[in-house]
């Protein structure tokens, strides 16, 4: 069974509810199945890392070999990732010099308050410590309609959601398609992948 590490900081949900279908789009694909973890908050000394009381686990750099492919999810903050997952990305460096990332697949998904609040910005922000990872960078193409037709998240470069136009969390049907469509795309090229040698 291939894993899927779906990776995410959520502040108030939306992130955190992405990360669900994310997940879901993932689990659609035969023989693949998702790992959902998350990070801890960050504050002005550094990582607050107690276990969570509830949710996902804290992930490790195991999580982050053991995967066949990873999706990486934050809320915006100023048109880059939030702190608390550069902060884990920060601590890659090991991997980095192992390769331990290396060839293979990865996504990004992002949320927002408003429309226009930086959404694509910040998903370049995620991909910029994945190519330096050199891992195969996986988007929505406009083959998927949802793409064509929402009016609110949803951007080639990943998955996203706007928080403003239908509160936390509740994500509207193009986002949510467009999700699933990230995690089975993810999902599909991590299994090539494993077929060819």
């Amino acid at each position: 069974m291939l894993e899927i590490l779906v990776l995410y900081y959520s502040r108030q949900g939306s992130t955190a509810a992405l990360a669900r279908q994310v997940c879901r789009g993932v689990e659609t694909v035969a023989d693949v199945q998702a790992r959902l973890r998350t990070v801890a908050t960050i504050g002005s000394t550094g990582a607050l890392a107690s276990v969570p009381n509830e949710g996902p686990p804290y992930a490790t750099h195991e999580d982050l070999i053991e995967c066949d492919g990873l999706i990486l999810g934050s809320p915006t903050r100023f048109g880059n990732m939030a702190a608390p997952l550069k902060h884990f990305l920060d601590g890659t460096s090991g991997l980095w010099l192992s390769g331990a990332l290396a060839d293979k697949p990865a996504a990004v998904f992002t949320s927002t308050q408003t429309l226009h609040g930086g959404q694509e910005a910040t998903l370049i922000s995620m991909m910029l410590p994945l190519l330096h990872h050199g891992m195969y960078l996986v988007g929505l193409p406009y083959t998927e309609g949802a793409l064509t037709s929402t009016q609110s998240g949803g951007t080639p470069y990943g998955a996203s959601h706007v928080a403003g136009l239908s509160g936390h969390g509740t994500l509207s049907a193009h986002e949510g398609e467009l999700a699933r469509a990230l995690g089975a795309r993810v999902a599909q090229l991590a299994a090539r992948l494993k077929r060819e040698p």
